[in-house]
């Protein structure tokens, strides 16, 4: 490693610094490589001591790095490879909530990143606008929230109904749930970019780890300033 804070290994040049930089370590993003290269990423993380993840991991790029890496495991409904060794508790709370099961892998993509990270998380799963009864019932673990991530398809109604309940940040990934006229998620995008409730922050199409990167910037902000739950 470089006396700038990180490694040049040919084809990649790896932020080993981005944990004191930034307090979580750089996630490899899978799609698009090759299950070599991301496996020698993997590798050359893990063993400069930070965790090492990998994102929208195929079962054969998860294949090759576990066979670099034997102690690393994959999260298969969340796509994600991931070795952790680090000995810290989990911090403070956000809850990740979703329309329905089927916006779970995005979900869960979120939920492992941000333990990943450090931050404690509550799964609040299958709790839409099409039975809002199920929403109403956990109104105390969303109010008790740092932080929470609304994830949702369809017409994407999700983040604009629990912002209207709560004081806390609400971030919206739109996930490519629905039928034709969804639009791979876009019917969502729009809908939750004209939210009319206050306090709704929007990511792109079904991405689960841009939403957890800003949801424990939030929650790590909130433990600072009173302390973990």
């Amino acid at each position: 490693m470089n006396n700038k804070g990180y490694e040049d290994i040919g084809f990649a040049k790896i932020d080993h610094d981005r944990q004191k930089r930034q307090g979580y370590p750089e996630v490899i993003f899978g799609a698009g490589k090759t299950c070599e290269h991301a496996a020698a990423i993997f590798k050359r993380i893990k063993e400069n001591g930070n965790a090492a993840v990998c994102t929208r991991a195929s079962k054969e790029m998860a294949e090759a790095i576990i066979s670099l890496v034997p102690e690393a495991e994959y999260i298969e409904i969340a796509k994600i490879v991931i070795y952790n060794d680090i000995k810290k508790g989990l911090e403070g709370q956000v809850c990740i909530a979703t329309g329905g099961t089927s916006d779970i892998p995005v979900a869960e993509e979120a939920s492992v990143i941000l333990e990943a990270f450090g931050s404690k998380v509550i799964r609040l799963y299958d709790v839409g606008v099409a039975g809002i009864h199920r929403l109403m019932d956990n109104m105390d673990i969303l109010r008790s929230s740092n932080c929470i991530i609304a994830v949702a398809g369809m017409e994407g109604a999700l983040p604009s109904v629990i912002a209207g309940l709560v004081s806390i940040p609400v971030i919206a990934v739109p996930t490519s749930v629905g039928y034709g006229a969804n639009l791979g998620g876009i019917a969502a995008l729009l809908g939750m970019l004209n939210s009319c409730a206050s306090g709704v922050s929007v990511v792109n199409i079904d991405n689960g780890f841009g939403a957890a990167n800003q949801a424990h910037l939030i929650n790590m902000l909130a433990v600072k300033g009173s302390g973990s739950r």
